[in-house]
């Protein structure tokens, strides 16, 4: 099975390509680029460095979110567009858990972190089973003294991964398990990961219907619901 991996969901731009579980092919930068610029030109190199035509993929894996708000949808709108006009199958990876197993040590808990702006983050608890990162505490918008609490309650032993510069001492202090901070390249997201996280996983079924996982809402979504209190949402395009 020919793979194309996609995460563009943070500041940090991934694209890899794989054959069922091996990566033959992987950009991933690090700089603040405009991701909806520099996406497809980096698919198209890939690709025509590998030989492959668009027909020759099987499948395409996206980190679904958490994360930027624009990010997500940049990657997610690609892979849906290009899923839906190839005929091939999507699947969807939390972003978070695409960090997380970048760990590959046996039995440790991860815990990824993304920086979520005014003191808030998104944060997940994982641990490495079977060479796999397996969900402990729910992918989760939060902040740093309830992901601590939530941290030391489960009382492990954690390896911290991700956007942790602005954190690491925050977290540092407020931490009473023994905590393992990630340093450079390992805190990007690896689409090869991404892309061997969804090898096993179920495609999706209806293409339209997939979205990102913001996890909290988009800001259009807080300026409806408060014009529409009580309103659940609701589909508004109206069917011919």
């Amino acid at each position: 099975m020919k793979v194309l991996a996609l995460d563009t969901s943070n500041q940090p731009m991934s694209v890899a390509l794989l054959v069922d579980q091996k990566v033959i092919a992987k950009k991933t930068t690090a700089t603040q680029l405009d991701h909806s610029v520099q996406l497809m030109p980096t698919i198209t190199e890939l690709m025509a460095d590998q030989q492959w035509q668009p027909e020759d993929l099987d499948r395409l894996v996206v980190a679904q979110g958490p994360g930027s708000y624009t990010g997500l949808r940049i990657a997610v709108t690609t892979a849906k567009t290009l899923a839906a006009t190839l005929h091939i199958q999507l699947v969807g990876v939390s972003s978070l858990a695409v960090l997380a197993g970048s760990v590959q040590t046996e039995g440790t808990f991860v815990s990824p972190i993304f920086d979520a702006r005014n003191t808030q983050l998104y944060a997940g608890l994982y641990q490495i089973k079977n060479g796999q990162p397996v969900l402990v505490i729910a992918d989760q918008h939060t902040n740093i003294p309830d992901w601590t609490a939530q941290l030391n309650a489960a009382g492990h032993p954690v390896t911290l991964i991700g956007e942790l510069t602005r954190y690491h001492d925050a977290l540092a202090d407020a931490l009473n398990v023994p905590a393992t901070f990630t340093e450079g390249d390992a805190n990007l997201p690896d689409a090869g990961v991404l892309g061997k996280l969804g090898m096993p996983l179920k495609a999706i079924d209806d293409i339209d219907s997939f979205v990102p996982q913001y996890l909290r809402l988009s800001p259009a979504e807080a300026q409806w619901a408060a014009a529409h209190p009580g309103e659940d949402h609701k589909n508004y395009v109206e069917e011919v």
